[in-house]
């Protein structure tokens, strides 16, 4: 799916606005709401990354493009409304690896780079050779909330060799107030000081979570500074999808 990326505001590269096909909304109604919501506290672009999970989240491709269309068809005309794109959050198993080998996998608008969950309690042997086949073959990875990793509460080396592979870590903003609570806020602050994330995102699922985006995106200011909040949350984004991205 091609769009236009708007110059101004901030890119939200994680988000689950698409209705049902997720544990994001469950409504259309729901889906308006978080998007509106979003773009009130800055997000010019609200890219929706539905999970592609085995077992838990099976979508396919095909059908997650086609129930976005609708979500973007009903929501045209409607005042108030970022620009939407669509991507996927890839739960990273070999079923998942396979996807990408296949084309059966879900990239950001532009196909530069595709978003990548990996599983909480370790980091899967033999990832960062996949990472760089997914480079050599066009496909950057994004990193989902490397904070919320367990082998990441305490200290960011794990992390070293998925960078040098190509990964691009991207920062769950609500880490920052709390959400996922005290040990991925803590990681996130720290790989914040050690300037390991290349952008972020606010991985809103429901209408509720504006709230806590916009403290987040005060905390950040607060973390890191105007000029390095704008570089996370609007220029790297726009760098990720436009494929100029570099770590």
């Amino acid at each position: 799916m091609n769009v236009t990326i708007p110059e101004l505001g901030f890119v939200d590269l994680h988000s689950h606005y698409v209705p049902g096909v997720d544990d994001g909304v469950k409504t259309l109604e729901e889906g308006v709401a978080l998007c509106e919501g979003l773009h009130q506290v800055g997000f010019s672009m609200v890219v929706a990354t539905p999970h592609i999970r085995s077992v838990m989240f099976p979508n396919e491709r095909s059908a997650l493009e086609r129930a976005h269309g609708e979500f973007c068809a009903v929501t045209a005309d409607r005042p108030g409304m970022p620009v939407l794109g669509l991507g996927a959050e890839h739960f990273f198993d070999d079923v998942v690896f396979g996807l990408f080998r296949d084309g059966g996998a879900l990239p950001y608008p532009g196909g530069h780079a595709a978003l990548v969950e990996l599983p909480p309690e370790a980091i899967p042997r033999g990832l960062d050779r996949c990472f760089f086949d997914m480079k050599v073959r066009g496909m950057q990875p994004v990193l989902a909330h490397p904070e919320r990793y367990r082998p990441l509460f305490k200290r960011t080396d794990p992390l070293d060799a998925l960078v040098d592979s190509g990964a691009l870590p991207l920062l769950d903003i609500m880490s920052l107030v709390g959400r996922y609570g005290r040990r991925p806020k803590g990681a996130a602050e720290r790989m914040l000081k050690e300037d390991v994330y290349y952008a972020a995102c606010s991985d809103a699922h429901r209408p509720s979570d504006v709230a806590l985006v916009s403290d987040a995106i005060k905390r950040l200011a607060q973390l890191v500074g105007d000029e390095r909040t704008q570089e996370l949350l609007a220029l790297n984004p726009r760098r990720i999808l436009n494929g100029t991205a570099q770590y």
